[in-house]
């Protein structure tokens, strides 16, 4: 059972492992129906906020269950409450529900490298074991905190069931329609002045490989993933070619207001501090111990992704900010 596959990253998951010929049947579940065709995945309505996920689990019997439902930005959630229900209320519930089940055997999570922030004090490389620098107050991070949390208080109850829980960096490629990329998809970008924030990225490829990756391997236990490399925020805007607006710190709160009333980006406090520090995690156990090898390194997914851009999807995304920054400018 996949969890959030009415978006996209869910979805492409849900399929890839339909494709797998080892894998009898896979459910698709969400509140809402996918706007993506899902192929050989079954698609079942079902709202893991409210307990009825339970039945759903024992009635289809599932052995396994993929939770790539948390939600990155309030926007598409409408709204910060409805998105920390999505988040937080409704892992919980999932969990209940896997913990009750004696049949799950499996328990696969899309968590974020968020988890970490993103602040000045910052090492270079994080890695699993260390704790955030920054506290969290807002957003997908203080929400991934949570789900964590709440992950590993499953563990210990249920430590039969293989819980493997995988902090991945931004996607990007083609396909991926997110804050960040529509962030670099502005005819101009803002940066803070001052700043130059260290970024890494996992290709949207590699991101779906890495799931499927741990679903039909037992891989118990927390892995970054990410694609070899940093790159520094100046750099990606020079691959882009495109110009920059420099922003003093103490604007860039009211700046990102501005962007998200204009429909441009859906940027949170999180995402700003993001763009302003960076972060780096350290990738030495992806390799080791979760024995994934990404196709992409983090400048080479980055040059994916800005390939697409005035191609296919970007295309409508860049019309869809140029028309934005028309009306900001109004």
């Amino acid at each position: 059972m996949v969890t959030g596959v009415s978006r996209d990253a869910g979805a492409r998951c849900a399929r890839r492992l339909a494709d797998d010929p080892s894998i009898g049947t896979v459910l698709g579940v969400d509140v809402v129906p996918p706007r993506a065709e899902l192929g050989r995945v079954r698609f079942v309505r079902a709202d893991i906020r409210n307990p009825v996920i339970a039945k759903v689990i024992a009635a289809e019997d599932v052995d396994t269950v993929v939770h790539t439902g948390v939600v990155a930005t309030p926007g598409s959630a409408g709204g910060r409450s409805s998105m920390k229900e999505i988040n937080v209320i409704g892992t919980m519930q999932l969990l209940a529900a896997c913990q009750k089940a004696p049949g799950v055997a499996k328990l696969v999570v899309k968590s974020s490298t968020t988890v970490y922030g993103a602040g000045p004090r910052d090492p270079a490389m994080f890695t699993e074991e260390m704790a955030p620098r920054a506290i969290h107050h807002h957003g997908l991070s203080k929400d991934a905190v949570e789900v964590e949390g709440y992950v590993r208080g499953f563990a210990r109850r249920r430590p039969d069931v293989c819980v493997s829980t995988l902090r991945m960096a931004n996607w990007i490629g083609p396909k991926t329609d997110s804050p960040i990329t529509r962030y670099f998809a502005m005819p101009v970008v803002p940066t803070v002045f001052g700043y130059d924030a260290r970024l890494q990225f996992l290709h949207e490829d590699d991101g779906v490989e890495a799931i499927h990756h741990a679903t039909v391997n037992d891989l118990p236990g927390t892995f970054n993933l990410a694609g070899d490399g940093v790159l520094s925020l100046s750099q990606a805007i020079r691959r882009l070619g495109r110009p920059t607006l420099r922003l003093p710190s103490f604007t860039a709160s009211s700046t990102a207001a501005a962007v998200r009333r204009a429909r441009l980006a859906d940027f949170s406090p999180d995402q700003i501090t993001f763009l302003t520090y960076g972060r780096g995690v350290d990738t030495t156990r992806m390799r080791t111990e979760f024995g994934f090898e990404p196709k992409y390194s983090t400048a080479e997914a980055f040059d994916d992704f800005r390939r697409s851009l005035g191609t296919g999807a970007m295309t409508r995304v860049a019309g869809l900010l140029t028309a934005g920054l028309g009306a900001l400018r109004g």
